[in-house]
This record gives C-alpha cells, sequence and structure tokens, in this order.
C-alpha cells in the first residue's frame, strides 16, 4: 500500500465496502472441508483475531477497516491492546466512525486515557459523545481536573451535564456506577405509544429490555418489559401492565452490596434512585461483573498483605509495587521480633532439651496453616454476606469441634513419627502433641474470630488474613509450647 492510500483511508470516515479478505475466504473453504472430514470446526472469533494479527503485520489498513466492520468490538480492542501506542492510535484512526467508540470503551480504562490525550480535539469528542455516559465518567475519573475541564468543554451540554452529575457521586458507590441512558414511561402511556417512543430513542438506551415507569417528578413507580409491551393490547395503558414492586438501589449504596443484590435478586438491570425516590439512573449486569472482578481482586491482595491497586501487574511498575507491598511487609517484620523475644526469653531453658527447638518450626507452621484455613473461610462467608457479627458464638462453637478433630489426628500421627523416627523421649512426645492440640485449638478461634470482630469495627474482614493472622498466632504457638515444656518437663 501506497502512502497516498494509506492516508485515504485514515481520511475516510464512512464505512469502506470492501470484498472480504482472501484469507477469510481460504479460512471458511478449510473449514467446510474439515466439517466434511468429521473434524471439529475452529473458533470462529479466534481465527478472525489471528488473521487481524496477520493483517496488521502487513499493514494493510483497508482490510484491517473491513474486518473491523465484521468483528465484535471487544475482539478488535483485544488486538488492538497488544499494539504499542503508536500503531494502536494508527489503527484507531482507521475504525469507522460508528464502531470507533464502541472499541474505545473495551479498551483498558489506562490505555483509554493515555489514547484521549494523544487524539485531537475533534476525534476525542466524538468518541465521548457517542460512549455510554457511565464508561465515559469511568474514563474521566482518574484524569487530571485540567484535562476533564477542556474535554468536556467541547461536548454537548447535556453529555457536560450528566458527566460532571456522574463523576460528583462518591467512588465503589451506585451513583458512580450507574448509567443515565435508560427508557422512561409515562404511566398514561397507551400500550402502542409505548412502543413508538421505544422506537425513537431507544437507540441510544443502554438496555431497552426494562422500561421504567415515572410520574411528572420522575419517581419510580413502577416496570414494565418490552416482552409485555409486545404481547399486550395496544389500547391498554402501560400503568394496567406495570410491575409495581420495584426493587431499586440508593445512590450511595455500596458497590459491593450492589453485586449482593443483582446475585440475590438474580436481575440483569436494576434501578438507581435517590433519597427522595425518583430514579436517577440504572446499573447494567455487565457492570456488576467488572465490580465482582475488582472485588474479589482486592481481597485477594488484601489476604496476601498488599495494598491493593487498579493497575493490571504487568503494566504496574516496579517502585509502584515496592511501595503496595512494602508497609505490611515492614509491620510483619517487626511484630515477627515478639516471636524472637519469646525465643530469647527461654534460651537458657532450651539448652537442657534442645531436642524442643527442632520442632519449632513445625508448631508454628501447623498453627499459621490452621488459623489461615479458618480464616480465609470466614472472610470468603462474611463477603457473601453469610456470616454476620452474630453469628459469632455459633461460628466459634463450629470452629472449636473442627479444631479438636484436627489436632487429635495431627497429635496422633506425630505421635507415631515422635516415637519411630525421632526416638524421642515419650514426655518430649507429649509435650509437641500436647502443643498441637492446644495451638490448633487457638488458631482456629483467633482465625474465625478476628475478621468477624474487624467487620464489626468497618475494616475490611480481608486485612485480617493469613499474614496478619499467622504473625499472631506464631507468638501464641510458642507461648503454648514453652508452658506444657515447662509443665511437664519442668524447664524453667
Amino acid at each position: 500500500m501506497t502512502g497516498t492510500e494509506e492516508k485515504d483511508i485514515l481520511r475516510d470516515e464512512d464505512p469502506a465496502m470492501i470484498v472480504a479478505p482472501v484469507e477469510l475466504l481460504e479460512a471458511d473453504a478449510t473449514k467446510a472441508q474439515d466439517q466434511e472430514a468429521g473434524d471439529e470446526p475452529e473458533d470462529d472469533e479466534q481465527s478472525q483475531v489471528d488473521i487481524m494479527k496477520e493483517v496488521i503485520e502487513r499493514k494493510d489498513f483497508k482490510e484491517f477497516r473491513t474486518m473491523a466492520t465484521e468483528m465484535n468490538e471487544a475482539d478488535v480492542a483485544s488486538v488492538l491492546e497488544e499494539l504499542d501506542e503508536a500503531e494502536l492510535l494508527k489503527y484507531f484512526r482507521v475504525l469507522p466512525k460508528n464502531i470507533a467508540a464502541d472499541v474505545f470503551a473495551y479498551l483498558p480504562i489506562d490505555l483509554q486515557q493515555s489514547m484521549i490525550l494523544m487524539l485531537t480535539e475533534g476525534e476525542a469528542t466524538n468518541i465521548i459523545e457517542n460512549m455510554y455516559v457511565d464508561d465515559a465518567a469511568d474514563l474521566f475519573d482518574e484524569m487530571p481536573a485540567n484535562v476533564v475541564t477542556r474535554l468536556l468543554a467541547k461536548t454537548s451540554a447535556e453529555t457536560r451535564r450528566t458527566i460532571n452529575q456522574l463523576l460528583k457521586y462518591p467512588d465503589s458507590s451506585a451513583g458512580s456506577l450507574m448509567t443515565t441512558e435508560y427508557e422512561a414511561l409515562k404511566l398514561h402511556l397507551k400500550v402502542s405509544e409505548a412502543l413508538e417512543k421505544i422506537r425513537k430513542d431507544g437507540i441510544d438506551k443502554e438496555t431497552i429490555n426494562t422500561c421504567y415507569v415515572l410520574d411528572k417528578n420522575r419517581t419510580l413507580l413502577g416496570t414494565v418489559t418490552l416482552r409485555s409491551l409486545l404481547f399486550a393490547d395496544p389500547d391498554v395503558e402501560v400503568g394496567e401492565i406495570m410491575t409495581e414492586n420495584v426493587i431499586s438501589i440508593n445512590t450511595l449504596t455500596d458497590q459491593e452490596d450492589v453485586a449482593r443484590d443483582f446475585q440475590k435478586y438474580d436481575f440483569s438491570v436494576m434501578p438507581v434512585v435517590d433519597s427522595e425516590d425518583r430514579l436517577v439512573g440504572i446499573i447494567t449486569v455487565d457492570d456488576v461483573v467488572d465490580i465482582m472482578q475488582q472485588e474479589a481482586t482486592e481481597d485477594i491482595e488484601k489476604m496476601a498483605a498488599i495494598s491493593p491497586t487498579d493497575a493490571p501487574y504487568i503494566k504496574t511498575g516496579v517502585f509502584e509495587t515496592w511501595k503496595k507491598r512494602i508497609p505490611w511487609l515492614l509491620l510483619l517484620m517487626i511484630s515477627a521480633t515478639f516471636t524472637g523475644m519469646i525465643i530469647a526469653h527461654f534460651e537458657d531453658a532450651l539448652s537442657k532439651y534442645t531436642i524442643l527447638t527442632s520442632f519449632i518450626p513445625m508448631l508454628m507452621d501447623t498453627g499459621g496453616n490452621a488459623g489461615s484455613q479458618a480464616s480465609v473461610s470466614i472472610i470468603r462467608a462474611l463477603s457473601l454476606d453469610e456470616l454476620g457479627f452474630s453469628d459469632l458464638p455459633k461460628t466459634a462453637w463450629k470452629e472449636a469441634r473442627v479444631s479438636m478433630l484436627i489436632g487429635a489426628t495431627l497429635a496422633c500421627t506425630n505421635f507415631v513419627k515422635l516415637m519411630v523416627i525421632d526416638r524421642v523421649t515419650p514426655l518430649v512426645a507429649a509435650v509437641v502433641c500436647l502443643t498441637l492440640v492446644v495451638t490448633v485449638f487457638v488458631a482456629k478461634l483467633v482465625g474465625c474470630s478476628l475478621p468477624m470482630f474487624a467487620k464489626k469495627l468497618g475494616f475490611d474482614p480481608a486485612v485480617m488474613a493469613s499474614p496478619f493472622i499467622t504473625t499472631i498466632v506464631d507468638a501464641l504457638s510458642l507461648l503454648i509450647y514453652f508452658e506444657f515444656a515447662t509443665l511437664i518437663l519442668g524447664i524453667a
């Protein structure tokens, strides 16, 4: 392709009507032959992605443009995000305007933010105007205020007002997640009139499967599905077929509670209302999937003693990763000095029974693992809203019984090992085995109670996970160990 042809493609704003690429035709022919031979057909989307990558390697802009109009926007975005910024911008500009905004919405948020700054103001404005407003608000949320002001100044008054409204809600609240692009109907509108209204302005809505019935003050009165409208008498009023028992979310509801409500009621969309029960937006299930992934990632990071981060691992710099990990490691390192102090305190006593020293790692590890098992189970139950603080006695009683069974099993197995393999005295074996039973018991109680207390005090229970609990249990297991050693062996 010549430089002139490339520029022509970049300037062209309408989808080009071009014959399908030869590779696609060959792929179809090969697929037909495979089917005749009884082979499993390859996945269409995957093969198209691979072909598009080959097209990009050949720098065939015209063929890329044609393929982009035939593929799912998410697949196009997955191909583009693998390119460097210069190439990404070049191929993005080749996309027809009618799909560019959709492809842009599927790109990672950090890539969106860097791209929007590289585009011309006209290109950026076109993208923003054609994005759903909740996606546009997410784009602006982490950008510098002066950049947001400059970009919004070029958009329409309605778009600017709506995005500014969404940006005012607290982070991680239902208001910050919702979109204002929903289909609203009046109570006394006839079904035929409602369907005509949906045909006229439904193209720009996030979803039209569920429509919302409002009064003149925009108070939410009920919902009506598109299915109900299609099968209803055209002359019946919307108010006669609507569902009045509407489950809604408040604008200030935390996103974790939003996800739980979607899971509980099995909805694909839910309305968001303000304190006066006026409809201000809707949240769709695709946003909830993002919430669940974000919250799960955050909990995993906290449970591993890492400060949560929004950026993907591969795109997080070394210094940023260091900042996220070092605070907890410093805290845990300092707190671990307590175990050193306990060992140092019993150093003289240990010199009389040096064999006891060799069992310290096993006892500490077993206690930490037992506590981690309990804490992870409880943290997960708390996140799913299966447990509350009122369930603490029942939970502690269950874990106590479980710990006794586990402790007895470990102690019996270890007693045989101590006598047969390690060949220690029965008294030393008794000290180690009794310590195992009590340590597991204490570890399970600590592991189940700390997350519940954290939740009660308003902290994230995930903070009370493996590293934190392990540090506490390590110190307790040593105290228990030396207490039994003092009682049974007489060390002091």
